[in-house]
């Protein structure tokens, strides 16, 4: 199958099965699991042999995928030969090498096949914008790399793709962006909102939120900007793990991987995934980083696929404190919304732990004192109501679009304080 027809299959599967009710999905679903249990998974060396039950099989992260690369990829490809072939064209001869950002210190790898690339192209677009692939599109995508992934989309007569690198900064690629003009813009919301603060000559179809996590305070300055609705794409090294549909819903990509979730506290959960679509870099029963939580309810739009309510942040990111009774864990998402809570006026902000008993909260100096006070009160309000044994101090600095990093509000810095 060549790749066009490759991304075609994919597209109708991804289609077809998100008109199943939720039952029939399941067992459908539960089948494709199967297979890839019993055919894709023994050729990696790690595994060897099928499992009775997914279950059975250890749990995996990025730690034991990097030390065992080899072991975990059905060509034995080695950590060592793939960062070889991402320093030169980003390919060992017909596979497409890519690595994360590396938000955490350490750099993910990842190997697909020519077949997975234009798989992921068709389950993207029928997930993101089956309405107008038809019209032919100019997808634009900002991010501080290109991973190859998207190179199938250029192959398509019905798709114009350009890439911009976020590296080089907005204004050395403003003109050609502009344009472009673009009918899909994909890009961090730290970028999205640069775009409204320099007021860029843009008018999208559709906006998405991508490779960072998306804070509720950039959602109406977003919105606003574009008159349009923001949609997310969850995505990582790992894979494709959600897409917002047209009525709103972020959808689990359920219909390509396997979702066992793990309680975080707070009614957070952390993912462990097995990507049964993928079929030369073997991952199941692998630990994300990330805090979810889950929707109670199903999408009005009518799909089988289970919905996030909010993509918190990253396990990394949990405030670890000391309070006279032990040890106290504060998630990203509520320590964010009491600084936001503070004062209406707090629309950026930077919450950092130093140290195990310091907090740092930097506010622009543009901010009125009085609202910088409320955050500054609110964040050590917090901890003291928890017991924590912390101190929050204020810093009035300047807070410039970064471009080598993601962009995190609300960050532990411990590790490397140490």
């Amino acid at each position: 199958m060549n790749g066009l027809a490759e991304a075609a299959g994919s597209f109708a599967l991804t289609r077809w099965v998100s008109r199943k009710s939720r039952a029939d999905f399941e067992h459908w679903q539960a089948a494709a699991l199967r297979r890839f249990l019993n055919g894709d998974l023994p050729r990696a060396p790690f595994y060897g042999k099928a499992p009775a039950r997914l279950i059975d099989l250890p749990v995996t992260d990025k730690a034991l995928l990097m030390a065992r690369f080899e072991d975990f990829n059905i060509h034995h490809l080695t950590a060592a030969q793939a960062w070889a072939a991402l320093a030169g064209e980003g390919r060992a001869g017909s596979l497409t090498i890519g690595a994360s950002t590396g938000t955490s210190g350490n750099r993910g790898l990842f190997v697909i096949s020519e077949a997975e690339k234009y798989r992921w192209l068709g389950a993207i677009l029928a997930k993101a914008a089956p309405d107008l692939l038809w019209r032919g599109m100019r997808v634009a995508v900002i991010l501080p790399q290109n991973t190859g992934l998207y190179d199938s989309a250029r192959k398509s007569r019905l798709i114009r793709l350009a890439f911009f690198d976020l590296t080089l900064g907005p204004e050395s690629w403003r003109g050609a962006l502009e344009a472009f003009d673009p009918t899909i813009i994909i890009a961090p919301p730290k970028v999205l909102r640069h775009f409204a603060s320099e007021g860029f000559r843009l008018r999208p179809k559709r906006v998405f939120s991508a490779a960072e996590t998306l804070d509720p305070v950039d959602r109406p300055v977003i919105e606003d900007f574009f008159r349009l609705p923001l949609d997310q794409i969850y995505m990582a090294t790992e894979g494709l793990f959600a897409v917002t549909c047209r009525q709103g819903g972020l959808h689990l990509a359920e219909d390509s991987v396997f979702f066992e979730f793990e309680p975080a506290g707070e009614g957070l959960v952390t993912p462990l995934v097995t990507t049964f679509r993928r079929r030369t870099q073997i991952m199941a029963r692998y630990r994300m980083n990330d805090l979810l939580r889950l929707s109670k309810a199903p999408c009005r739009c009518g799909s089988p696929l289970r919905c996030l309510d909010e993509i918190v942040g990253r396990m990394d990111d949990v405030f670890r404190l000391m309070s006279p009774d032990g040890p106290v864990l504060v998630t990203p998402d509520v320590l964010r919304n009491a600084v936001l809570k503070a004062d209406r006026r707090i629309d950026d902000f930077r919450l950092v732990q130093t140290g195990p008993d310091r907090v740092e909260l930097s506010l622009p100096p543009t901010f009125a004192d009085d609202a910088a006070a409320a955050a500054h009160q609110a964040a050590q309000a917090l901890l003291d109501a928890r017991k924590a044994l912390a101190t929050v101090t204020l810093v009035r600095a300047p807070l410039p679009l970064e471009i080598g990093r993601k962009l995190r509000r609300v960050e532990a810095r411990l590790e490397r304080a140490r």
